[in-house]
C-alpha cells in the first residue's frame, strides 16, 4: 500500500508533483472547502498521455499541433489535480486557492462551485472505462483532502453543470473510490 497524502499547511499535497497553474485566484473570506467535483479530460478528445491537459492548465498549449487545441488556447482553466491513466497524480494549484474548473456552476442555491469545492480531473473521456491506478491514486486523494477539509459532499461536473457537462460520465464508478462514496451516501 502506498503511503499516505497529506495537505500541508500551505495547500499543496506533500509527495505529489507540482505544476502551477497562474489559473487561480483566492477564495472568498470565510469559504470552507465542502465539496469535491469529478471531471474528465483528454485532449484532443481520446487521446491521453500527450501532456496537453498540463499544457492548457499552465497556458503553453503549442498553437499548429491539432485545431481541437488551437480552439483551447484562449481558454484561462485549471483543477486542482489531474489523475492519469498511469494513476500519476499532478497538483495544479493550492487547495486553499480557487481554481477555476467547474465554470458556470451551482449546488441547490449555491452558485459558483468553484469558490467552495476542490477539482479533481482523471485523464478520460465518456466513453473508456477509468483505469485501476487510477482509482488507487484518487482514493488516495480523496482521503487526504476529506482528512484536511469539512468536505461533506461529492458531485459531477454533470451535475453542478447540467446544462454544459457531462463529465466525469458513465463509466466513472463512485463506488471504486469509496472516500467519494461515503460522501455520496452521507458523511460517515
Amino acid at each position: 500500500m502506498s503511503e499516505a497524502l497529506r495537505v500541508g499547511a500551505d495547500g499543496w499535497l506533500d509527495g505529489v508533483e507540482r505544476l502551477a497553474s497562474p489559473n487561480y485566484d483566492r477564495r472568498p473570506p470565510g469559504t470552507a472547502i465542502e465539496l469535491i467535483v469529478m471531471h474528465n479530460i483528454s485532449l484532443p478528445p481520446g487521446v491521453f498521455g500527450a501532456g496537453h491537459v498540463q499544457r492548457l492548465f499552465t497556458n503553453t498549449l503549442p498553437a499548429g499541433v491539432h485545431p481541437f487545441l488551437d480552439q483551447l488556447a484562449h481558454l484561462r482553466v485549471s483543477a486542482h489535480f489531474l489523475i492519469e491513466r498511469s494513476g500519476r497524480l499532478t497538483q495544479f494549484v493550492a487547495c486553499s486557492d480557487r481554481a477555476w474548473h467547474a465554470g458556470e456552476s451551482r449546488l441547490g442555491a449555491r452558485r459558483d462551485c468553484n469558490a467552495f469545492s476542490i477539482g479533481i480531473e482523471l485523464e478520460g473521456t465518456d466513453f473508456v472505462p477509468f483505469t485501476d491506478a487510477q482509482y488507487r491514486a484518487l482514493e488516495r486523494l480523496t482521503s487526504a483532502l476529506i482528512a484536511a477539509y469539512p468536505i461533506v459532499a461529492a458531485h459531477a461536473h454533470s451535475e453542478v453543470a447540467t446544462e454544459r457537462k457531462t463529465d466525469p460520465g458513465p463509466f466513472f464508478d463512485w463506488q471504486r473510490a469509496p472516500a467519494l462514496a461515503r460522501l455520496r451516501r452521507g458523511r460517515s
